[in-house]
């Protein structure tokens, strides 16, 4: 099973430690991503968000200064162009994300993600 999970994970998030931890704890060692060094693509972003059943903007960090500095809380933004600023600024990504086969859940708060187990 532990092959089939993956973690976007920030080791700096306590957030996202704690989702790792959940994980480990019931003998999962999943898939690490750190997306801050290896960020998604648009198109795994896309099927992140299908998977959530998020908006670009729902799954976006509205305190970071990128998202400030861009001026991305203009709601005449289209999904693309929110889509393009978290590829280029992956700090904009909530954290953690956990994927379980064709599902996937925020760790906000961490024990979201056992519903996928």
């Amino acid at each position: 099973m532990s092959d089939e999970i993956v973690i976007y994970h920030n080791p700096r998030c306590s957030k996202s430690r704690a989702a790792l931890q959940l994980l480990q704890e019931r003998g999962i060692e999943p898939q690490i991503i750190e997306y801050l060094k290896t960020p998604p693509s648009a198109a795994r972003l896309r099927e992140l968000l299908a998977m959530l059943d998020m908006a670009p903007r729902d799954l976006m960090r509205k305190g970071e200064a990128p998202y400030k500095d861009l001026g991305l809380a203009d709601s005449g933004l289209d999904d693309d162009t929110l889509i393009a600023a978290m590829v280029e600024n992956p700090i904009l990504i909530e954290r953690a994300i956990v994927v379980a086969g064709a599902r996937a859940k925020l760790g906000r708060p961490p024990e979201q993600i056992l519903e996928l187990l």
